[in-house]
């Protein structure tokens, strides 16, 4: 997909689309990230696209402003590590402390937010492997591989070939929910459908599943608020 950077501060980032059933240029943006998206239909030239994009600069800061923006993560910070607020500070080596709340960041490092999105990534892969292992070996049925992503339309995937995708954001919620997360997946190992045979299986590996997907429905958002990159993605 390509992108056209709005001037400005802050610099917003136009993800362009392009769409064989689309009619006109339309401009999206996310209430749950601020993402904005300009479709193109096929045939319309790149640099008409990107001269609507700034005609409709303020509209679409309007609107970041509207929804609450996400804010770029530095020093001072606030954001969640599983499931507690923690504030981003300077500290002798970078590393997350949530029974303190603080993410420690060294001095010495290039990016704070790039620093503090790998510490993060780090958490989620060692906790989403670490469930993904038990509910897998409770269930009778292994996995091929783990992938993490930052992905916004859904906290995790597996396929037919028993590959699971999780997001990394999930280590910013609670623990139980990440643990729920990687159950709904890993049992999908053993039925690829939602019928009630599968969510029968989720309750197996996961009982009292529903207060754990009742909280992402009602915060999950909050998950896609801290930014990492100085552009907006």
């Amino acid at each position: 997909m390509e992108h056209h950077d709005l001037e400005g501060a802050p610099p917003v980032r136009v993800h362009l689309r392009r769409s064989s059933r689309a009619r006109r240029l339309s401009l999206r943006v996310s209430r749950l990230d601020g993402r904005v998206t300009l479709t193109l239909p096929r045939g319309v030239p790149l640099p008409a696209a990107i001269a609507f994009a700034d005609e409709r600069a303020s509209w679409i800061r309007g609107h970041l402003a509207e929804i609450g923006a996400p804010e770029l993560v530095g020093w001072g910070s606030v954001l969640p590590v599983e499931g507690r607020p923690c504030s981003v500070i300077a500290g002798p080596r970078s590393a997350l402390r949530p029974e303190a709340g603080v993410i420690e960041v060294s001095a010495r490092v290039a990016s704070v937010p790039g620093t503090v999105a790998g510490l993060v990534k780090a958490l989620a892969r060692a906790r989403l492997t670490a469930a993904s292992d038990a509910h897998a070996a409770r269930l009778g049925r292994p996995y091929s591989r783990i992938t993490l992503r930052d992905t916004r339309s859904r906290w995790g995937s597996c396929t037919e070939a028993g590959a699971l995708m999780y997001s990394w954001r999930l280590a910013m919620a609670p623990p139980d929910v990440l643990d729920y997360v990687a159950a709904h997946e890993v049992a999908h190992l053993a039925v690829m459908d939602h019928s009630p045979r599968y969510w029968a299986v989720v309750r197996g590996l996961c009982p009292g599943f529903e207060a754990h997907r009742r909280w992402l429905r009602e915060h999950g958002q909050e998950l896609h608020r801290p930014r990492f990159s100085a552009v907006a993605q």
